[in-house]
């Protein structure tokens, strides 16, 4: 599978006037409350007049070169972005430095930037959610709820229709997603079944001991580090199976899940990005993206 280009209905001529960056934003802000944002995090407008007019989005997973180039090509006013452009505190944007560049060039091309990050993994629906429908999922709860019953918090505990095992759970996880080089790659019996799962859009190999707390027969999610899992998989009876991803491919889906929230905003069209921003580009055998 590739990432594919979503573009929401739109009137024609005469119909109503297109929503500003502001008009926008409230949407996002909604679906995604700043307030979910952990504390280290950086949300919000990066730059770009909250009263301009906006007639296309570009929604990616990467604020970088690849996915300005294309909201470029697109004709965008606007790039919603999951991850931040700048996470940590700077002192200027400088236009000879990589992130500075790109500040600059959104500016002189009249195009914003809006990240929702951590914000949007709590959210309900959030980044977890989009990775479970994509898999076929049916969420539960919360894998780390932000309390008792809450429908918000990171990652998501669901389950499948019927159980399945681990080897077909694979391919189906790998089906689901965009192709990237490193692809999906499981770590358990092949032969096991799997009915319960975990997912963790993005790097969720700190949530591995509460996905075994959980009870469930797998784990989804990207940036599985060498020593943690091993170490899980030394346990007795190694529960859960673990899949791992690469970043951008399991934070992906939530693209399409922010492009029905900006399409809600007014007459603007929304594209999802088609640029696999997926820093990892060559195999050993060969094979590049």
């Amino acid at each position: 599978m590739s990432a594919t280009s979503l573009t929401s209905d739109a009137p024609g001529p005469g119909g109503p006037a297109s929503p500003t960056v502001a008009d926008i934003v409230v949407a996002l802000d909604t679906a995604y409350p700043r307030e979910l944002a952990e504390s280290w995090d950086a949300v919000g407008l990066v730059c770009g007049d909250p009263a301009d007019r906006v007639e296309r989005v570009l929604v990616c997973v990467d604020p970088v070169a690849a996915t300005v180039d294309e909201a470029l090509e697109v004709g965008a006013q606007l790039i919603v972005a999951h991850h931040p452009l700048m996470l940590r505190g700077v002192h200027g944007v400088p236009a000879d430095t990589s992130k500075g560049s790109l500040v600059h060039r959104m500016i002189r091309e009249g195009v914003a930037l809006f990240c929702a990050h951590t914000n949007a993994d709590s959210a309900d629906p959030g980044v977890s959610d989009a990775l479970a429908a994509a898999i076929g999922l049916g969420v539960r709860r919360p894998l780390a709820p932000h309390g008792d019953g809450a429908s918000t918090g990171l990652g998501r505990i669901g389950e499948l229709p019927v159980p399945e095992p681990f080897g077909a759970f694979v391919e189906r996880v790998g089906a689901a997603l965009p192709a990237t080089v490193p692809g999906v790659y499981g770590a358990g019996a092949p032969e096991r079944p799997i009915r319960t799962v975990a997912v963790s859009g993005g790097a969720g190999d700190g949530f591995l001991d509460t996905a075994t707390a959980a009870g469930v027969d797998a784990y989804v999610t990207a940036d599985l580090r060498h020593h943690p899992a091993g170490e899980h998989l030394e346990q007795p009876g190694a529960v859960p199976a673990l899949v791992g991803l690469t970043h951008w491919a399991s934070e992906w889906p939530w693209c399409g899940q922010a492009a029905e929230v900006i399409g809600g905003a007014g007459n603007v069209e929304v594209h999802v990005s088609t640029r696999c921003t997926d820093p990892w580009n060559v195999r050993a055998n060969g094979s590049t993206k």
